[in-house]
């Protein structure tokens, strides 16, 4: 993959989902776009991919904090399978929730680290944990034990894996007897939402972007409504600060969708900046 279309603030990881359905009107709301124009070839310039048969939905924002605070106090009163990572409390760049309480009874909430942290991405969370989310959201927001009906199965059968080959994609979700409503966006699925427009070259001239800002220039990295910005690290330092210098006690992330008039072809933000993020490969 060409290294300039994906690059982040610090190396940590965040989830995007994609969904063929709106979701569920629940504590967690995803806002969603779709990714229109079925049938685009593939980017032969860059990575080589991007080409989707089909109409798609995906994430407008990445996940967010607040959401997986709701995701946690659901399903992790017994953390069976450690969807919270202590750092996600202790690491002052980007940490967000706290855990108190003891097994059976942990209870999440989210912290002010610098201001509001709700709407800044989730990190420190595994391909695991992101499918777990996946399948929480596919079932329905479930609340109760991390149990094949409400974390490990759905969208995925995880069975209790946290390690090793990850699964692919549920046809069916067992819970449902339907098609998973949430799944995690396939690289194809991802990189056209970023990158593709089917008017890159004018009218009727389909072509990739360099960046997921429409834009084929480095990006700035203002907050605000400037175009072509993301949170990264360029020659005058990190997007929050502005500064160059490293602080431990800093709060590096940005709040999803800050960058207003930054957005890919298709609508959605932060695919070239803030926190890395995670692609489902089953089928490529």
């Amino acid at each position: 993959m060409n290294p300039l279309r994906r690059f982040a603030t610090v190396a940590l990881v965040a989830l995007m989902l994609a969904s063929l359905a709106l979701p569920n009107a629940r504590a967690v709301t995803i806002d969603m776009v779709t990714v229109g124009n079925p049938g685009n070839a593939n980017d032969t310039i860059g990575a080589g991919y991007g080409g989707v048969a089909y109409d798609y939905q995906i994430g407008k924002y990445d996940v967010t904090i607040g959401q997986y605070t709701e995701f946690l106090n659901a399903v992790a009163k017994t953390d069976t399978y450690s969807l919270y990572n202590t750092s996600m409390g202790t690491i002052q760049n980007i940490r967000g929730i706290s855990q108190t309480g003891s097994s059976g009874s942990y209870t999440y909430n989210v912290i002010n680290n610098g201001g509001d942290s709700s709407n800044r991405p989730i990190t420190y969370v595994s391909w695991w944990d992101a499918a777990r989310f996946s399948n929480w959201m596919a079932n329905g927001q479930p609340t109760g034990a991390q149990s094949n009906t409400t974390t490990e199965d759905g969208a995925y059968n995880v069975n209790g894996a946290t390690t090793g080959n990850a699964p692919g994609r549920n046809t069916i979700n067992p819970n449902t007897s339907a098609a998973p409503t949430f799944y995690i966006p396939t690289e194809n699925e991802w990189y056209k939402a970023a990158y593709y427009s089917p008017e890159k070259g004018g009218v009727g001239v389909p072509g990739y972007y360099a960046y997921a800002t429409q834009s084929d220039s480095d990006p700035g990295n203002i907050i605000g409504s400037g175009a072509n910005q993301a949170n990264y690290f360029t020659g005058a330092g990190v997007s929050v600060t502005q500064s160059g210098g490293y602080d431990g006690n800093q709060n590096y992330l940005t709040d999803v969708g800050a960058f207003t008039n930054s957005e890919s072809f298709y609508g959605t933000f932060d695919q070239s900046g803030n926190v890395y993020q995670w692609n489902d490969l089953d089928g490529l």
